[in-house]
């Protein structure tokens, strides 16, 4: 097995594919990246038995066909630091890879690629077509959201909630939910709700760069699957079942503030500076046309902003973390920030000022 390749055409597909490697590996073989040389060109794969990325890209001199799996990280690292425009050549003899480029040459420890554990096959339930753009912008509103390490394993992760023709993802730690909606080419044939794991959502993140090229979502039982031409990306999904997030929705909140949101978001921020550093809470006055944010701490330090809204309010006191607000304003991207509220003690929602595609539910804390 042999090939010969550019640096930057090997160091692509290798960026794509070497964050799914993790440094402690149950499995020697894990980390390891599967080198694969086929008449359609080359492929890499990186794999931690949970989710799966392999990349391609096509060879122009002549190579020879086969597979062997290489250490990752060193492979990597090798291929980053070879100077621009260097000409890579891989060759494999016995149980050795050798890399060269100009004067370097360097020999790497191989495992049989027979030992490397790829997915097993997907029986698609359903197939959806998106662009790149719409499944990146939905994510990147609700991914923040996602708890970490939480006992409740289905709240680690994204919901994918496919209706009609409509994607919904949902992402809640119990004490804030996010959702976002995006329209799908086709309506699906079957109302369907999947659970995917944090890292496998953070990899897709990582693949997109916001263009409007088409991917496709394959949907199994217990695997997801994004496909786009130059990149295959596999992930298994959570068991379990998600929490009724329409049930989250607070209703009756007749209390709405209209909100400039570089205003609200730097005042939220110089506030924070003086709040609890455990509790993180902030104190929101509401009154007519005008908001004012408070906070203090136990060194008896205090903070207050005042800032001109958009509301009726006649008087209204709230408390929140901090952190939770700012995370959901930096989700947003309208210039408005559209706050809607019941009371002191019920969850506040909080969109967008000109579309209700993007919903936010923050809990209220008691100060």
């Amino acid at each position: 097995m042999q090939f010969t390749i550019q640096r930057e055409a090997l160091l692509k597909p290798l960026q794509q594919v070497i964050n799914v490697v993790e440094k402690k590996q149950s499995m020697p073989v894990l980390g390891n990246l599967l080198v694969q040389v086929t008449a359609e060109g080359l492929s890499l794969t990186g794999s931690d038995s949970e989710v799966e990325m392999r990349a391609r890209t096509v060879l122009d001199a002549a190579s020879t066909v086969g597979e062997i799996t290489v250490p990752a990280r060193k492979f990597f690292d090798i291929v980053r630091s070879l100077p621009d425009g260097a000409t890579v050549k891989f060759d494999l003899s016995g149980d050795r890879a050798t890399v060269r480029a100009g004067r370097s040459r360097f020999t790497l420890a191989t495992l049989p690629a027979s030992d490397f554990p790829l997915t097993d096959d997907l029986e698609v339930e359903t197939r959806v077509r998106m662009t790149e753009s719409n499944l990146g912008t939905v994510i990147e509103r609700t991914a923040f959201a996602m708890a970490q390490q939480d006992v409740r394993y289905y709240l680690n992760g994204l919901l994918f909630d496919l209706e009609n023709n409509r994607l919904r993802t949902v992402a809640t730690d119990g004490h804030r939910m996010a959702l976002c909606e995006t329209d799908l080419d086709a309506p699906v044939a079957a109302h369907r709700q999947l659970i995917v794991p944090r890292k496998g959502v953070l990899e897709i993140q990582r693949l997109f760069d916001g263009g409007d090229r088409s991917i496709v979502l394959e949907l199994g039982r217990t695997l997801l699957r994004v496909q786009r031409e130059d990149v295959t990306f596999t992930s298994k999904l959570i068991e379990g079942r998600f929490p009724d997030y329409n049930a989250v929705i607070p209703i009756g909140v007749d209390k709405q503030a209209l909100i400039d949101r570089e205003v609200f978001k730097a005042a939220l921020q110089r506030v924070a500076i003086l709040s609890n550093e455990k509790y993180r809470g902030v104190k929101l006055d509401f009154s007519p046309k005008q908001l004012r944010i408070a906070a203090h701490n136990p060194e008896q330090e205090e903070a207050v902003e005042e800032i001109d809204i958009d509301t009726s309010i006649g008087q209204l006191s709230i408390g929140f973390n901090v952190v939770y607000l700012l995370e959901t304003i930096n989700s947003l991207r309208d210039e408005t920030v559209m706050m809607s509220l019941r009371d002191a003690n019920s969850s506040a929602l909080v969109q967008e000022g000109s579309n209700t595609r993007t919903r936010h539910v923050v809990m209220p804390m008691r100060l």
